[in-house]
């Protein structure tokens, strides 16, 4: 039996065992998809956007960060850590990412903190108790799960089964994709999906690869797929300073993106923020676009105006 079956097969048969690997669960989320949601948030995504403000999400195993405030020097996970990973320099705690197993060890004698891990196992089932807490409010609200990331298809059997759990129990559900996946993976996750909130930042190939490590033909084809199985969807655009928020690569973006549709629907804008740069610091990476500063208002009302131009019903969301 092909592992692609094999997967389907668990989907359908017990959707309640399968694994995936997330970092983080935000209850009462109203940003992520209509009405009071619960986004999970699962690592592991194909794209380096350089602008990406969850670089914990990138890579798909659990990582041990440091918070230098917290740290008081004293030395007990740099003796905890038998690869010699760890050390503590006039900053706080250094991490040697090359040595650095990801084991835990010293987060075991980490009394103040100072040290946590992104990233955990958890399976379908797990979730599906956080997620159906709020059940009342999705209900009132218009609202339910969103799974992001993080790309959510690079986990399609665990994305599929945890919205197989909510459907069941009549939970609507989201998933927040840049649309990089292999079909297989898409038609597995739609199956089971209510909405989809799909990124488009780049409409030129070569621009895309050189902003996200990727091109984006695979985007665009699946953007197509989407629209063509008449699921509800919401482009997200997140409006990025002298990258793509320029008048004429977002009237590129509109005006791809309207050939797709079948009617104009709405659009998202994202401006642009920092909110994640402190991450980047306990990872031990370097964000590389520093200079950025977040786009006035006037920028982004003219941005919304060219959407709505186009007959997109436009938000900004952020």
């Amino acid at each position: 039996m092909s592992a692609t079956r094999d997967g389907l097969n668990r989907v359908q048969e017990n959707p309640d065992d399968i694994t995936g690997t997330v970092f983080n669960i935000q209850r009462y989320s109203i940003q992520d998809g209509p009405g009071i949601r619960t986004t999970v948030f699962l690592k592991g995504c194909p794209l380096r956007c350089l602008w990406c403000s969850n670089p914990e999400s990138q890579d798909s195993r659990p990582e041990i960060v440091h918070r230098d405030s917290l740290c008081t020097k004293c030395g007990r996970c740099v003796d905890a850590c038998s690869t010699k990973a760890v050390s503590i320099d006039d900053k706080g705690i250094a991490i040697n990412r090359q040595l650095c197993t990801n084991c835990g060890e010293c987060l075991k004698v980490c009394t103040p903190g100072a040290l946590k891990v992104f990233g955990e196992k958890m399976s379908t089932a797990e979730v599906f108790q956080q997620v159906k807490k709020d059940v009342d409010f999705y209900r009132n609200s218009g609202g339910g799960i969103t799974v992001s990331g993080g790309e959510p298809l690079s986990q399609p059997d665990f994305v599929a089964a945890l919205f197989r759990l909510c459907r069941d129990k009549g939970i609507s559900t989201c998933i927040d994709t840049s649309g990089f996946a292999s079909i297989k993976a898409l038609k597995k996750v739609l199956k089971y999906t209510s909405l989809v909130l799909f990124d488009i930042k780049l409409t030129d190939p070569a621009a895309h690869r050189k902003w996200t490590n990727r091109p984006n033909e695979t985007i665009f084809r699946n953007l197509g797929l989407v629209v063509d199985r008449g699921i509800p969807l919401i482009i997200r655009v997140p409006l990025i300073p002298g990258i793509n928020d320029s008048e004429e690569e977002l009237r590129n973006i509109a005006r791809s993106t309207a050939g797709f549709l079948k009617k104009p629907g709405r659009v998202d804008l994202l401006p642009y923020h920092k909110f994640g740069l402190g991450k980047y610091q306990m990872l031990d990476r370097k964000y590389q676009l520093e200079e950025l500063t977040t786009q006035t208002d006037t920028h982004v009302q003219k941005a919304r105006q060219l959407f709505e131009s186009f007959g997109f019903e436009c938000e900004i969301v952020g």
